[in-house]
């Protein structure tokens, strides 16, 4: 029978935290893949829309697709692998990506090339949530955010290392080049996982998509990803317009783009870093004082967008901030869905794209109004105090006596990985 629990009552966190298990680290690398297919379009698209013949507008909705496959595929993903080995379900979903990147590397027409996307999306969202709950069932209570902190910091490097280089490849090699080197990056994953990731045993309950359907009864959960989508949704509006606010506004050499935008990922890299580090044993101290400073650096960048230096120092800080509180957003999903680990990482995976698409299209409606390039910043900050509010009513929700959840997952074995 399903017990209830309040909330804010959860197990105490244990004085020392374990050490985490390779597999996840591996999970981190698998993701390294994923974020350089899902991010390696922007410094690629004139390639592609040249050699396609088709707009650069038109090669654009490429990203778009992405983004909206992550969104679907997610949620259709993990219902529809629900009862499947964990194991097997990751192997499938990177060896589908892989072949995604391949069937992109040949694609004769954009029509090809366009639904390669999509496929590999759907795989990628597939596998970010099945990911997210392997890496969740791996670790204790008080891991949780360190473990997530290794996940997102696969895509942190994605957007150091991964990103540039595609756009290197793509310079110097063809913009195929860019989609064979993912190949090759995913088969790596697939070897990783299918040698180090450990068999997760089934429930003694067979899981129930109902029971797992039932927490989006919870408001919490749908307070949740309101804070996630805003939080996410609100950095993402101005940093996809930062190239033209570097250039247009600040006045910054078009050479200089690259750097800052890997600024941004080096910084996402130490937000991750830090808040893994912190989130656990101060999970609401993280998310609202992360989003309140993306907040700050938001109002900032509108006001200080016309000097260089202090663009750029910003375009860092933003990455800090909004990835410290990223292991504390995906950590707080599975306290509130504790019943639905597969669905809290694919409606985490989903509400992060809601938030990714919104957020830049929010950006570009406040330049077509004839705002300027500075504007969207300030469209982000209104979206992520937004989202501070929402974090502070979940608080206060969270902390009521009255407040509970219903915590009937199904009792696993113990996971153990291979060292």
């Amino acid at each position: 029978m399903p017990s209830l629990s309040v909330e804010a009552a959860t197990p105490a966190p244990d004085p020392a935290p374990t050490r985490m298990p390779m597999a996840v680290y591996i999970l981190g690398l698998s993701v390294f893949a994923l974020g350089t297919s899902e991010f390696m379009l922007s410094g690629l698209l004139q390639a592609i829309a040249g050699d396609m013949d088709v707009s650069i507008p038109r090669a654009g909705l490429l990203i778009s697709a992405f983004a909206i496959g992550m969104v679907i595929g997610a949620p259709l993903l993990a219902v529809a692998t629900l009862r499947l080995p964990r194991k097997t379900t990751l192997i499938a979903l990177i060896t589908v990506f892989g072949l995604g990147q391949i069937a992109g590397a040949l694609a004769p027409t954009y029509e090809i090339l366009f639904a390669s996307r999509i496929i590999s999306a759907f795989a990628c969202a597939g596998f970010w949530a099945v990911g997210a709950a392997v890496a969740i069932a791996m670790v204790p209570v008080n891991s949780r955010a360190r473990a997530m902190a290794v996940m997102i910091g696969g895509l942190s490097i994605a957007n150091v290392l991964g990103v540039p280089a595609g756009a290197f490849l793509g310079e110097h090699l063809g913009w195929r080049s860019a989609f064979w080197a993912v190949a090759a990056a995913s088969a790596i994953a697939l070897a990783g996982v299918v040698t180090r990731i450990p068999r997760i045993p089934l429930p003694e309950t067979k899981p129930s998509l109902k029971r797992e359907l039932a927490v989006y009864r919870d408001p919490q959960v749908l307070l949740q990803v309101v804070i996630v989508a805003l939080a996410a949704g609100g950095v993402f509006c101005a940093f996809s317009y930062l190239a033209p606010l570097l250039t247009d506004v600040a006045g910054l050499d078009v050479k200089w783009v690259s750097g800052v935008l890997a600024l941004f990922g080096i910084g996402a890299l130490v937000g991750t870093a830090i808040g893994g580090r912190f989130a656990d044993a101060h999970l609401f101290g993280v998310l609202l004082t992360g989003i309140a400073t993306s907040t700050v650096f938001l109002v900032a960048l509108t006001f200080l967008a016309s000097s260089p230096v202090a663009a750029i120092a910003l375009a860092f800080l933003l990455g800090v901030s909004a990835f410290y509180t990223a292991p504390a957003l995906n950590a707080r999903m599975f306290n509130v869905a504790g019943a639905a680990p597969t669905l809290a990482g694919a409606t985490t995976t989903a509400a992060f794209n809601l938030g990714n698409t919104g957020g830049p299209w929010l950006g570009g409606t406040v330049i077509d109004a004839g705002l300027g390039y500075a504007s969207p910043a300030w469209a982000g900050a209104a979206m992520t105090a937004t989202a501070l509010g929402a974090t502070a009513l979940a608080l206060k929700v969270g902390k009521s006596p009255s407040r509970v959840v219903t915590s009937g997952a199904p009792q696993q074995k113990k996971v153990t990985s291979p060292s």
